[in-house]
């Protein structure tokens, strides 16, 4: 359903899904730095690797941005595990297949007995895609040393959430 104003400088159009298009401009505008929409994403289930190259994890979800302008805040909360001591793992978020930005994260100090070193992770990252059609966010995990590297290593859920932001 639309309202339409008119007035002697243009019409102003509010469409229910599709947003405000203003006097004059053709595209439908938000209210800028509002969320539009959330999308979330969860696992428990564990990814491995032993590799220096980046590989994808079970952390993934999906959002198709309402405007091309809008900015999407990826939220990454998980847990991070490695086989031994003072080893590193490395994680980065894929935009589709785009490697938006390494994060180096390194485990030490917090060994268990059962020989594996943990903590948490948390990754906020503000992303630009400049797109309306569907676009997928992934946690990937590397390590640039020996050792094992994990994601949700430990079985707890794992969350990677979306926010579409109006610019």
């Amino acid at each position: 359903m639309s309202l339409i104003l008119s007035g002697n400088s243009g019409s102003l159009t509010v469409d229910s899904t599709a947003g405000i298009t203003f006097p004059n401009g053709s595209n439908p505008q938000a209210a800028p730095s509002k969320v539009l929409q959330v999308v979330q994403g969860n696992t428990t289930t564990a990814t491995s690797t032993s590799s220096t190259s980046f590989v994808a994890t079970n952390l993934t979800a999906s959002i198709t941005p309402l405007f091309s302008t809008s900015k999407i805040l990826i939220l990454i909360s998980t847990v991070g595990t490695q086989t031994s001591s003072g080893k590193t793992a490395y994680y980065t978020i894929y935009r589709n297949s785009t490697n938006l930005a390494s994060t180096a994260f390194s485990v030490y100090d917090n060994l268990f007995s059962s020989g594996f070193c943990w903590s948490p992770v948390s990754i906020n990252y503000l992303d630009n895609p400049s797109t309306t059609s569907s676009t997928t966010y992934t946690l990937y995990l590397s390590t640039p040393n020996s050792g094992t590297a994990y994601v949700n290593g430990d079985g707890s859920t794992a969350t990677i959430t979306l926010m579409e932001i109006a610019q």
